[in-house]
């Protein structure tokens, strides 16, 4: 039987959230581990917990899928240049390559990617074991730039730059880009801040465009750079302290 609350037996003001303490762990951003509480995964001294909002404490046994969880200490950021072919998840039924496993061995947290980068895409993309930090950042009012570099298939119109630019509404999803430029022909630069799922994919599909190749670039203040394909580098303290200094504001993700 499902508990309601994991904690009601105890003082509910000196526990802590049971998605919180999930997202502490490494296992998931806060919202992910929502999902993974109302999917019935996670149980709480050998009780299933459902419900949103039950609290642990200390000495709490926490399971997800049977296995323990336990806090973790060390707080890791690693920026990725991701190739294209690889999906952004931490398993895949199809069995394609998984991003997760071009990060290094010898890191032990369990660690999970902020935000998305699809499986034919490319470029930068975050992975770091801080709940509070992929929340942030992966919320769409955070208003954290991120720029790619499309190249088309073929000719781009001047149409498709413009209504990207002013704002195109399309199966009821309107779609805005901070900045188009064209490079060339064929190619373009784009500043999103929303990042809607697949956005420029589905701007490029309207006007009868396919992309070649997309590329990530920059998030916020991070460059790719010279970073090779497949490799990945630690964020520098700076780098980390600029990304948590973005709009969105904690408490409306706790």
């Amino acid at each position: 039987m499902a508990a309601g609350n994991a904690g009601e037996r105890r003082d509910s003001d000196s526990g802590q959230r049971l998605q919180v303490f999930l997202a502490h762990a490494g296992l998931a951003s806060r919202r992910a581990a929502e999902g993974i509480i109302a999917a019935g995964r996670v149980s709480v001294n050998g009780v299933a917990v459902s419900a949103q909002g039950s609290k642990v404490f200390p000495g709490d046994v926490v399971l997800v899928d049977g296995r323990p969880v336990q806090q973790e200490t060390r707080r890791v950021y690693l920026a990725l240049n991701k190739p294209p072919g690889y999906i952004c998840s931490s398993s895949d039924p199809q069995g394609r390559p998984l991003a997760l496993d071009l990060l290094p061995r010898d890191i032990s947290e369990r660690m999970y990617n902020v935000g998305r980068l699809d499986f034919l895409s490319c470029g930068l993309i975050f992975f770091t074991n801080d709940g509070d930090f992929a929340a942030r950042l992966g919320h769409p009012g955070s208003g954290l730039e991120k720029e790619y570099l499309v190249e088309a298939t073929g000719h781009i119109s001047d149409e498709a730059v413009q209504a990207f630019q002013r704002g195109i509404t399309i199966e009821g999803v309107r779609y805005k880009a901070r900045l188009v430029e064209r490079t060339a022909s064929r190619c373009l630069r784009i500043v999103l801040i929303e990042g809607k799922n697949r956005e420029i994919r589905r701007v490029f599909s309207h006007f009868h465009l396919h992309p070649s190749r997309l590329r990530r670039v920059r998030i916020g203040p991070v460059k790719l750079d010279n970073l090779a394909e497949g490799a990945c580098r630690p964020l520098t303290e700076s780098e980390v302290e600029a990304l948590q200094k973005t709009r969105r504001i904690l408490h409306h993700v706790r």
